[in-house]
């Protein structure tokens, strides 16, 4: 009867009953975590298991291409997304932190990153992002992106962005706006993300990338959890290159840059 159910998905299940059977009987959390249930989900793992699809990391090389792709364009939402896409590879941002939901249920004003916030320097450009789905005290953070010797560098596609953005829009309060001064949504950029890459990148694409190039540079892992502001060590998910191919790189000298880190 349940053949159809993911074996993943049993030990969320497991807890949802937990919570809601826990006022009637005190002891099922500790039945839950029984040797005999342990063991017949990870039984079960093995027997009906499959494999988990990860969408793959965007490279330097990736974005290198966006960016000759557009660079003679004089489009306003092209200088967007090629800003919103370097920015959130160089800061392992989230897509959902860079834009709205489709569904104007779900968009909310007061995750949306405020053009006051933005502070552009000589080396380095910054904004403040109100909350992420890892700010459980809601305290924000402050993303910085450093200028570096790339064809990918997003230091000078911020710039020019915020520039047009600010003339033409000069009253608005967010900081990432479209031609038509909305808040872009995930849709708009994956609109333009599929005009360069198949189906097997996507939004996180971007994160893992930038995760992956930390990865490759040498950071210590503490360090990239910290910049992708991960609350547990599960970013080590994001980093898509095999431990063999990451040991010849970090000792073989193949990286070609130090890293940039984000706070």
């Amino acid at each position: 009867m349940c053949h159809h159910i993911n074996p993943r998905s049993v030990a969320s299940y497991l807890s949802g009953i937990c919570n809601q059977l826990e006022t009637y009987f005190p002891d099922v959390r500790t039945h839950r975590k029984s040797p005999l249930v342990a063991k017949t989900l990870a039984g079960c793992q093995r027997l009906r298991g499959v494999p988990t699809i990860r969408k793959q990391p965007l490279s330097r090389n990736d974005l290198c291409r966006v960016v000759a792709h557009y660079e003679r364009s004089k489009r306003y939402d092209d200088r967007l997304f090629v800003t919103l896409l370097l920015t959130g590879f160089y800061a392992l941002m989230r897509l959902g932190e860079l834009t709205w939901p489709d569904n104007p249920a779900l968009q909310d004003d007061s995750k949306t990153t405020k053009v006051r916030s933005a502070v552009v320097s000589t080396e380095q450009y910054e904004f403040f992002l109100p909350c992420s789905k890892t700010d459980r005290l809601f305290e924000g953070n402050r993303i910085i992106v450093r200028a570096i010797d790339h064809p990918s560098n997003p230091y000078p596609h911020f710039v020019s962005y915020l520039a047009s953005r600010n003339k033409r829009f000069p009253l608005s309060r967010e900081l990432w706006l479209t031609s038509r001064g909305r808040v872009p949504t995930r849709s708009f950029f994956i609109r333009r993300l599929r005009q360069f890459f198949d189906a097997s990148i996507a939004g996180q694409s971007m994160r893992a990338g930038g995760a992956t190039f930390l990865a490759e540079a040498g950071a210590p892992p503490p360090l990239i959890q910290a910049s992708g502001r991960w609350a547990s060590e599960t970013f080590h998910i994001y980093i898509r290159k095999h431990p063999v191919l990451m040991q010849a790189l970090l000792f073989g000298g193949d990286a070609d840059q130090e890293p940039q880190y984000h706070h």
